[in-house]
């Protein structure tokens, strides 16, 4: 914990904290509709508009910060759903080994050697447009890493002579993976989740971007950028100031989960 308070991460803290606060309460931050036009048209920052109005009159700054909801919590379930289905397969593979264990780990490299990008595209549009779908595509593209970091710890701890032990003192499988291989594998497993949940914005705001998420006039952070890319040479802050929002909530994301493996020794 002391790590956190650091001059290097005391940075990342707030910038994380404040985009979460953004997520959970935007009408603390801002007064202004996301959707409303404020009856001007391409106006730059101001004191009235931080971030600026785009061409149908919306305030900027206001859209980023309603947007959070929408790319955080996409993110969330992105690495939620990564996190499950990859830390089952993992473990099942680790715990039971041979054919199940080969086969699933196929699979695995089958997902790997695919390109994130264009497996998160290939699912979205198998699922349809929008902000859970892109969820959980992006959710997909991570199974495959979950899944050989869970597996990888699983063999390190089967092997162990306390297992051995638990083992040989009469414990059931399910007994000593519940108790004993599982909860001595999970924690480089949750260290991950942390740095996939920068990932995972980053991923969502491309699908965004590209748009393959969530339909105008939703606040997507992605969204957002794509929508001033026409209007770069003239107004930039359209482009610009979420862009810096999406990199900075995402290397103070990056940066916490490395504070994290380094707490834990990973």
């Amino acid at each position: 914990m002391r790590a956190l308070v650091r001059p290097g991460t005391l940075i990342p803290v707030v910038i994380l904290l404040l985009a979460l606060a953004w997520a959970v309460a935007p009408g603390v931050f801002t007064s202004l509709s996301p959707t409303e036009s404020t009856g001007q048209a391409l106006t730059g920052p101001s004191a009235g508009h931080w971030f600026g109005v785009d061409a149908t009159g919306r305030d900027v700054y206001s859209r980023v910060v309603h947007g959070a909801s929408h790319s955080i919590t996409a993110a969330l379930v992105a690495v939620l759903v990564g996190l499950v289905a990859g830390t089952a397969i993992g473990v099942t593979a680790g715990a039971t080994g041979g054919a199940v264990e080969e086969a699933l780990m196929r699979v695995v490299d089958v997902l790997l050697a695919i390109p994130a990008l264009l497996l998160s595209l290939s699912v979205v549009i198998l699922l349809g447009f929008g902000t859970t779908n892109a969820a959980i595509a992006v959710g997909v593209t991570s199974i495959a890493t979950f899944a050989r970091l869970a597996r990888s710890q699983v063999v390190s701890v089967r092997v162990s002579e306390y297992v051995e032990a638990a083992y040989g003192s009469g414990g059931t499988f399910f007994g000593v993976l519940w108790r004993h291989i599982l909860p001595n594998s999970l924690t480089p497993v949750i260290a991950l989740a942390a740095l996939q949940l920068g990932s995972a914005i980053l991923q969502i705001s491309t699908l965004g971007f590209l748009g393959y998420g969530a339909p105008p006039p939703t606040p997507e952070w992605g969204l957002l950028i794509a929508e001033g890319r026409d209007y770069v040479a003239t107004a930039w802050w359209l482009t610009v100031l979420p862009g810096l929002v999406v990199v900075a909530v995402v290397l103070a994301t990056n940066r916490l989960s490395q504070v994290i493996r380094g707490e834990k020794g990973l």
